[in-house]
């Protein structure tokens, strides 16, 4: 019954390693002459998913650099009849709960008791009702819950009443308020996060640890686990013969926003007694994937979570988010063929809109397959994080009122409107055959550059060169509060324009004497704040931590990213014959424009700059930025790239990074890179190359050795070729995973401070 392929090793630090590679997994279980259905997937879901580490050493899940697919199973078969799926559905359960949550209780309690503690009638005729209930756990625990009745309680459907499940954090009340004036009953159970207390709910924080002690035997830790059971046990009660206020068991939801979001989602997908759930802002591991909310993007990664929340094995994976073998895209599938609507901001800072659709495209292979694909929605709101406007609450409640068919909402409503959906297929015919052929052999650095960048559009020019204007910092687009958060003492972030309409600060000094050295920043896959650091903090932002340092740093929002991430939406509709790339390194020469007083304007006087001291200093995406942007122009006096490339010649799509699909395929950054998908060897440049082209000016190349984005070993041989030829490169290999943190902001300092 078990098959042998592959173990992947990993040292103490989670550093792959060299050896016998091997793989557990079920073998044909869908075949007739073996035992198959789903207990016994689960049970080899649970021994798959919990067979002891060899030194810590071994990795659960095969690296790869996508969400692991929902309709294949662990065995590697694809999953293709509603029978499979619900196989394959245990798999995921099984999978979730040894990953993040732990195992719950064999059995749930039944309900001992109910007793009505209270109840008023309001001025509006909404009756509030306390209700205690009591389970048959070995202590006998109970815990309370609060009842919003409609006034039309007589009126009911001979069905009953739609119920609506939310936790009682303040800024939820509303949902429980407006659903009550719509004829549903509101439901808030005791799922108060742990960090959060509301006078009017007493203890709700803490029932979860009265249940959790109940069951010692149960592996579940997760504060959010427990409570999404707890919201089951409510279920218990509110469906049965014990509540007097009849409800449609066909209409029950259950919203969260934020925490709760994740809570709500992970009551929807273990009871499916649950009909519809709208999550809001839910971030990682819930809405989006770890694998692409990791510390190169400045998003939610698995250190985050505050410990109540997941398994303490999960932080293993920080920096190797590659090897997690179960997802956001398989909990979020777990609710199909059920309705379920992704709530969530442009500019969220736990949510970042490049992850959440992955998940949610893959997530939807499951509801299609079960013939329910209108049934899972994304939609997007302006702005951030917060708040939750009315007008949010009632396309919630639209959202509820169309899965349980009540008059008056279509699904017309919730348009899929994506923003990351990049069809290369079409791009690829509207381009001209002549434009697709690269430069010949002998041709420089820069016409290879400028091939593979495209063509800058006619009109272009026009746009450009209008009249500038300052942006209004305001409630949408990337939180002005937040770009301050970690604002020292001492430093000055005035906003400033230039170029095509890019908005942008410059961070200095207030005390300085003579001409500032200039530090252009460029950041990395920051969908959601661009330039503006989030989750990874340690002390200060690099823009600050540079500027008490004593420099200029000039930074800003790159095409597709923060307050531009809609230009990144539109952008092939409007230039199908550039590329985003090379939109990107444009903006790096306007902002060397700016600096040069070419052009650009500033909400007040500015510093003097020295410009013949300008350094570009990139993470990730940004480091791909300077290097492109060095070996075009002159102007820029030295480069820093962390963790910034990998050479692409030999970046296939069997390699756990993913290969060059990434850049012109899901980003969408260099789409004449897939002309060479499948040959790479014969692309028509590569890293080295970029940096041969900087001569002798300065150039920091880092590289992380457990960087799941690069291959470090190749990354080193490629520096090695470029200094063969310039003695100014330097390669800082760092025993670390992909991150830019204060250790790296340290070494870029020590860095900058020696070249000048």
């Amino acid at each position: 019954m078990i098959g042998v392929e592959e173990i992947l090793c990993f040292d103490k630090n989670g550093l792959a390693i060299s050896g016998t590679n091997f793989k557990c997994y079920p073998m044909h279980l869908r075949h007739p002459n073996v035992l198959a259905g789903p207990v016994l997937h689960l049970l080899l879901a649970y021994l798959a998913c919990s067979m002891p580490l060899f030194g810590d050493d071994v990795t659960k899940a095969k690296l790869r650099a996508d969400l692991p697919p929902v309709l294949q199973f662990l065995d590697g078969e694809k999953v293709g009849s509603s029978r499979e799926w619900q196989e394959r559905r245990s798999e995921i359960m099984a999978q979730w709960c040894e990953t993040y949550l732990g195992n719950f209780p064999k059995r749930s309690p039944s309900l001992l008791e109910s007793q009505v503690l209270d109840e008023e009638e309001r001025k509006d005729g909404v009756r509030v009702r306390h209700v205690r209930l009591t389970f048959d756990t070995p202590n006998k625990r109970s815990f309370e819950i609060r009842l919003l009745l409609p006034k039309t309680l007589g009126d009911a459907d001979p069905g009953g009443f739609p119920l609506l499940l939310t936790q009682p954090r303040y800024y939820q009340i509303a949902w429980g308020e407006a659903a009550v004036r719509r004829g549903y009953v509101a439901c808030f159970y005791p799922g108060l996060d742990v960090h959060h207390h509301e006078k009017d709910f007493p203890g709700f924080e803490t029932v979860w640890r009265l249940f959790q002690s109940e069951y010692p035997e149960a592996s579940w830790c997760s504060s959010l686990g427990i409570q999404s059971w707890l919201a089951g046990r409510a279920l218990d009660y509110l469906l049965s013969h014990h509540n007097d206020v009849k409800i449609d068991a066909e209409k029950v939801g259950i919203i969260g926003h934020s925490r709760y979001g994740k809570q709500s989602l992970y009551a929807a997908a273990f009871d499916q007694r649950i009909k519809a759930v709208v999550y809001r802002s839910a971030g990682s591991p819930a809405a989006a994937g770890y694998r692409f909310t990791g510390r190169e993007t400045f998003m939610e990664t698995v250190m985050d979570a505050p410990k109540a929340w997941a398994l303490d094995g999960v932080k293993d994976y920080f920096g190797r988010e590659n090897a997690l073998p179960v997802e956001s895209n398989g909990l979020l599938a777990l609710i199909a063929p059920r309705a379920c609507l992704i709530h969530t901001a442009y500019n969220d800072g736990s949510d970042p809109s490049f992850a959440v659709e992955r998940t949610y495209l893959e997530a939807k292979k499951a509801f299609r397959l079960l013939g329910e694909p209108e049934k899972l929605g994304l939609l997007y709101r302006k702005g951030n994080h917060n708040p939750i406007t009315d007008a949010h609450i009632k396309v919630n409640l639209d959202w509820f009122d169309w899965a349980f068919g009540r008059a008056g909402v279509e699904r017309s409503e919730f348009p899929e409107r994506l923003l990351h959906d990049f069809d290369w297929k079409f791009w690829r015919q509207q381009q001209d055959s002549e434009a697709m052929l690269p430069p010949g052999r002998g041709s420089g650095i820069k016409d290879r550059l400028e091939w593979m960048s495209g063509q800058l559009p006619k009109a272009f020019d026009q746009i450009w060169q209008g009249p500038l204007r300052l942006q209004k910092e305001s409630e949408y687009g990337v939180a002005p509060w937040s770009r301050d958060r970690w604002k020292p003492e001492g430093v000055v972030r005035m906003p400033v324009s230039f170029g095509a309409h890019v908005h942008g600060n410059l961070a200095y000094p207030v005390k300085h004497s003579g001409p500032l050295p200039v530090v252009i920043w460029l950041h990395p896959f920051n969908y959601s704040h661009g330039s503006n650091e989030g989750y990874g903090v340690e002390g200060t932002t690099i823009y600050y931590r540079l500027a008490q340092a004593g420099y200029a740093v000039l930074s800003y929002d790159q095409c597709g990213f923060g307050d531009r991430l809609l230009e990144g939406a539109a952008f092939y509709e409007k230039y199908p014959k550039w590329s985003k790339l090379g939109r990107m390194v444009f903006d790096v020469q306007s902002a060397l424009d700016f600096v040069h007083g070419l052009g650009g304007i500033s909400d007040g006087k500015l510093p003097g700059l020295d410009v013949h001291r300008v350094v570009l200093v990139g993470y990730s995406l940004g480091g791909m930025v300077a290097l492109h942007t060095a070996a075009m122009d002159e102007r820029v006096k030295g480069v820093a790239t962390f963790c910034g490339f990998t050479p692409m010649r030999t970046d296939h799509d069997f390699k756990p990074t993913g290969g060059i699909r990434r850049w012109w395929e899901w980003h969408g950054l260099l789409p004449k890179l897939g002309l060479f998908h499948g040959k790479e060897p014969s692309l028509p440049y590569d890293y080295d190359d970029l940096l041969g082209a900087l001569g002798q000016r300065p150039c920091l190349v880092y590289s992380a050795r457990k960087d799941r984005h690069a291959d470090a070993d190749e990354v080193a041989v490629c520096v090695a070729r470029a200094q063969s030829k310039s003695s100014q490169i330097k390669l800082i290999q760092a025993d670390d995973v992909n991150r830019f943190q204060s250790r790296q902001h340290q070494l870029l300092m020590e860095w900058l401070k020696s070249i000048h």
